[in-house]
């Protein structure tokens, strides 16, 4: 088998088959079929990814066509949604189409299955018809009105149609088998009486057709090759097929070909919930501002919240087409979108939870705009001017009065480097009555070239711009909130899932537009919201530059644990950072991004101290030098300094002939 062969996904090796057996190129077509009842959501992206990904590797028309069967709950505003989000995925339809389109040639072929014995009207009640359909393990029993004759049949119909009878008066059926051991074959539904408004079609129908009905003969009107879709309708495969070979022999001169089913797993993703039902709870209780809010899993959401394109299209590419549910851990996603935005990102400095630094050998009123990088990632990113005076912001969290060896961050007596300027040490704080510390007084030295250990950021008090900061959180606190039968969804929410700051930003954001997205050093990755004005800036928290939410388990999980772990000798973080490295190159992709995530998570309990050592590591062993890159970035990212060391083994593994490990080097 060729390696061509073996990264093919099941469904390419259906079409590859296909193709070898003598099914034209040519004829390939596919479709992405929303009904347009609420928003796109990530769990769409799975089925999007698939069917234009299909379009784009075999050069085939891909349709969007919107299910649209159901007027009571779709509406046009979906529609513009729908549109707009797949768009802005960077996909593009061959031909905008909608179910509706085919009713009147729904209805002429339900007309032809009537004649032929194959439908007939049923005037029970619906809990007449539940109880003869039988169970999974008991067969149905005939109803009193299946044996009606055509003429009674096609005379009920054709006043159902013209609108003659009461909602739930009368039903469609398709005539199957009352017996059969699939309970979907057992005369399911075709038609029902519903006089809404419906979105295209105004009052023109009073009649609507069924999903498993409409779907498969929308396939076979617009000559799909292979119909797509998710695991929960392969019990539906079956009348699927049933249906289509009805209406071919009544449309087989105008449509030759016969569709194909085949459905792939679903995106199941951890800390989220894919019901469009309950989404739209969440909406109008709300629960949520909308459903472009940045905490829900909707693409406008997370459009909103300043993920990209692009890092939803990789994450999709790295998930893969299984046959199989999974949960995929959302954590995935995270880190897509932040090895995403690392690379576009520009590099500003914003202080979220500030405390007044002022340098006192620094002269008054002077000031100096310094130039700072962009974007250390992106060459063509250039540079920009940051003031620098007197009076800064600091975050609280990078002072203590009194600190241990491994505390970076400035302290009483000990130097730091503020980031684009000075390094500067701690000489005393003003407290109030409460012993609230009000300012720390520092010193500065000019003398750059001097070793610290730790980099701060900063923003000039006198330049800095206030500016409103919402920071997201996970929106569920259970890892499965759409899997527990004995809770509601909504004692699962997150009380803390948004937090409002009043932050203070470098004045080169005063100009920022609607969307930008930027990096936040020391903090993440942030974008400007819809809400933001000249007069008043917004911005969403979009990732962490880490994952952080492992520190946010409840206690009594890690009590449990604790309980195991005390028992046994602890292994140093230094010594699982190695074990990890050893096998890391060995790995497939997805179990190497995990791995990396653990190295991240142990890196923050070891000191550089003890992982320099690791920087004379034998050049054979490759994935230790990875292990110890990724571990050196989080030192980084916490404060520590670069020393003449770190760069000695950085340029050693840009040197390599190792594809990932030149590629972790290029991070640093």
């Amino acid at each position: 088998m060729s390696e061509e062969t073996k990264s093919l996904n099941f469904i390419e090796h259906i079409i590859e088959e296909d193709l070898s057996n003598g099914f034209p190129k040519s004829s390939l077509r596919f479709r992405f079929p929303p009904e347009p009842n609420g928003y796109l959501h990530i769990g769409h992206t799975k089925a999007i990814g698939i069917s234009f990904g299909l379009g784009e590797k075999y050069n085939a028309p891909v349709n969007l066509r919107f299910d649209d069967t159901n007027p009571e709950k779709e509406e046009q505003e979906y529609v513009d949604a729908i549109k707009c989000d797949i768009s802005w995925l960077g996909y593009k339809w061959a031909n905008e189409l909608y179910a509706s389109d085919y009713f009147q040639q729904l209805f002429d072929w339900a007309v032809l299955m009537i004649k032929d014995g194959k439908a007939y009207v049923d005037s029970q009640s619906s809990e007449a018809m539940a109880s003869q359909k039988g169970t999974p393990t008991q067969p149905g029993v005939d109803g009193p009105y299946r044996n009606r004759s055509v003429e009674e049949n096609l005379d009920l119909f054709y006043r159902m149609k013209d609108g003659e009878f009461k909602e739930g008066s009368h039903i469609l059926r398709a005539k199957i088998d009352m017996q059969h051991p699939n309970m979907l074959m057992r005369d399911p539904i075709m038609y029902r009486i519903l006089k809404k408004h419906h979105h295209r079609t105004g009052n023109d129908w009073c009649i609507y057709p069924m999903y498993d009905w409409t779907h498969g003969e929308s396939d076979y009107i617009e000559q799909i090759s292979h119909s797509l879709c998710s695991l929960e309708f392969k019990p539906h495969r079956e009348l699927y097929n049933w249906f289509k070979h009805q209406v071919y022999n009544y449309g087989k001169d105008r449509y030759p070909l016969l569709p194909r089913q085949r459905e792939f797993a679903r995106l199941n993703l951890s800390y989220t919930i894919m019901s469009k039902r309950k989404l739209l709870k969440l909406v109008k209780d709300k629960v949520v501002k909308g459903w472009d809010d940045p905490r829900m899993p909707t693409i406008s959401g997370m459009r909103r919240r300043g993920y990209t394109p692009s890092a939803i299209r990789g994450f999709i590419e790295r998930v893969g087409v299984a046959k199989r549910d999974n949960i995929i851990d959302v954590s995935l996603l995270e880190f897509c979108v932040r090895e995403d935005l690392n690379k576009t990102s520009p590099r500003v400095m914003a202080v979220l939870d500030p405390i007044k630094l002022v340098i006192t050998n620094y002269p008054e009123g002077k000031e100096e705009w310094l130039e700072a990088e962009n974007n250390q990632e992106d060459e063509s990113a250039g540079f920009r001017k940051v003031p620098f005076s007197r009076e800064l912001y600091i975050e609280k969290d990078d002072f203590k009065e009194e600190a241990n060896s491994k505390y970076f961050r400035l302290s009483l007596g000990n130097e730091v480097r503020l980031k684009n300027a000075y390094i500067i040490k701690g000489e005393r704080v003003i407290k109030d009555n409460a012993g609230n510390i009000l300012e720390i007084h520092c010193t500065y030295s000019e003398d750059t070239s001097k070793k610290v250990k730790g980099t701060l950021h900063w923003v000039s008090i006198k330049h800095a711009i206030k500016a409103e900061v919402r920071e997201y959180d996970r929106l569920f606190m259970d890892e499965s909130p759409d899997n527990q039968p004995d809770k509601d969804f909504m004692e699962l929410l997150n009380p803390e899932s948004l937090k409002i700051i009043e932050a203070y930003v470098e004045p080169s954001l005063k100009d920022s537009k609607l969307g930008d997205r930027f990096q936040f050093q020391r903090l993440g990755y942030f974008n400007v919201d819809d809400d933001s004005t000249l007069d008043h800036l917004v911005f969403n928290k979009t990732v962490g530059l880490r994952d952080s939410w492992e520190k946010k388990k409840p206690i009594e999980v890690a009590n449990q644990s604790q309980e195991t772990k005390s028992s046994q000798p602890q292994r140093k973080a230094i010594d699982l950072i190695q074990q990890l490295g050893k096998k890391y190159t060995n790995l497939p992709e997805a179990k190497q991004q995990k791995a990396k995530q653990e190295i991240q998570e142990l890196a923050k309990k070891v000191t550089y101290e003890e992982l320099s050592p690791l920087f004379e590591t034998a050049i054979k062993k490759t994935g230790t030098r990875i292990a110890v890159l990724i571990a050196l970035k989080v030192l980084l990212d916490s404060g520590l300094n670069r020393n003449q060391d770190i760069d000695n083994f950085i340029d050693k593994a840009l040197g390599d002939r190792s594809e990932l490990l030149v590629s972790e080097a290029k991070s640093l």
